[in-house]
């Protein structure tokens, strides 16, 4: 069990974004706990946004990237960027992403560079747009990236040959 685990942890990237205190407030005044949000990612195209809420910190994190690698998603990569521009929405928050030329590097801050380094990207350029609070941002990161499309997807989606469509594709 040992082993298996120290493999398993070699093979993901596992970032602490953001530790929260929380209250709930009862009948004797607030409870205090903390929420933990955590990003893994292989770096190959597989990357997940975990939450993890307990009375200690450890506990928090624990449960965090437990829930994480139960929910880690493939995500497209064309090189070592991303195929097209996309919004990201959640909440109020919202994420452009925009693909960028090779060397150019990522250009994000906080929370969307976690994602978006976690999942292997190199080259990639961001804006975090509406609300800032860091766990709606990352959220919103990985809904961008869940719904990007991949030419071969479109291609198949369209009918079409791959060669029709890369004209009007991302120059990448």
């Amino acid at each position: 069990m040992g082993q298996r685990r120290q493999s398993f942890e070699q093979e993901y990237d596992e970032r602490i974004i953001d530790i929260a205190r929380v209250a709930k407030v009862v009948q004797g005044g607030r409870r205090f706990a903390f929420r933990v949000t955590v990003v893994v990612g292989d770096n190959k195209g597989r990357v997940a946004v975990g939450i993890g809420k307990a009375r200690s910190v450890p506990d928090a994190i624990r449960k965090g990237l437990e829930a994480a690698r139960k929910s880690l998603e493939s995500v497209s990569i064309v090189g070592s960027t991303i195929p097209h521009e996309i919004v990201g929405r959640h909440g109020a928050a919202r994420v452009f992403l925009k693909p960028a030329s090779p060397g150019t590097g990522v250009i994000a801050g906080g929370g969307v560079r976690a994602v978006i380094e976690a999942a292997g990207y190199k080259d990639i350029l961001s804006k975090s747009l509406g609300s800032d609070n860091s766990l709606n941002v990352m959220l919103a990161t990985m809904d961008a990236l869940r719904n990007l499309k991949h030419i071969d997807q479109v291609a198949a989606d369209r009918g079409k040959s791959k060669n029709e469509i890369a004209p009007f594709w991302s120059r990448n």
